[in-house]
């Protein structure tokens, strides 16, 4: 792709919008008040706000490899924290989607340098749902469950933070699981129920 390609892109985006309200980006710049943060996966084939057909401004967006919510990773935290706390969203979705290449990585056994003790993390949800996993004889549906499982427990992890605890005790804050079907387009809501998990783990992770 030429970088060239994308600026003039971005110049008719602008005189698209523009040409449809002439204070669109005015009251873009006023702030940002989104309903929903999101959390999904960095591969460039999934994009958050065109697969859930929204607009800039509705959705507070957090990205990595296989849309992880690992309690050590600051950036994760730091975002959680802002959009619960100060942009008050009052959903949170963890987002993957099927043929994932770092769900499939981390099943590999080879050595990926860096990126080891990032898949770990889902090494961990495999592990933990190895008797499922392993009684599924095709590697690829193997490996879309694995996707649906570390969608559960990203929210599991998303969870557990004090920050969502207070907003769901305070105004209801609800998480979701939603996975990303790249074959048909279609988003599918795994229905995890939230309330029943959060009764689950609360013995352990409640937070006053």
């Amino acid at each position: 792709m030429e970088l060239e390609k994308i600026f003039k892109n971005n110049k008719s985006w602008v005189e698209e919008k523009l040409n449809v309200d002439s204070n669109y980006f005015n009251n873009l710049s006023k702030g940002q008040s989104p309903e929903i943060l999101y959390i999904g996966c960095s591969d460039s084939r999934v994009t958050a706000e065109e697969l859930m057909g929204i607009s800039p401004g509705e959705a507070f967006v957090h990205r990595n490899i296989a849309n992880m919510v690992p309690n050590t990773d600051l950036s994760a935290m730091s975002v959680i924290d802002y959009a619960v706390l100060h942009l008050k969203v009052n959903h949170v979705v963890v987002c993957g989607h099927y043929f994932c290449g770092g769900v499939k990585a981390a099943m590999q056994s080879q050595d990926l340098g860096i990126l080891n003790p990032w898949l770990r993390n889902i090494r961990d949800v495999y592990r933990i749902h190895k008797e499922e996993l392993n009684d599924i004889k095709d590697e690829d549906q193997r490996y879309n469950r694995l996707v649906e499982l570390n969608v559960q427990e990203q929210c599991i992890n998303v969870i557990k933070t004090a920050e969502v605890q207070r907003a769901y005790r305070d105004r209801g804050l609800t998480v979701h699981g939603w996975v990303f079907d790249i074959h048909s387009g279609k988003l599918i809501d795994l229905k995890i129920d939230f309330e029943k998990t959060l009764e689950h783990i609360m013995e352990i992770y409640h937070l006053d």
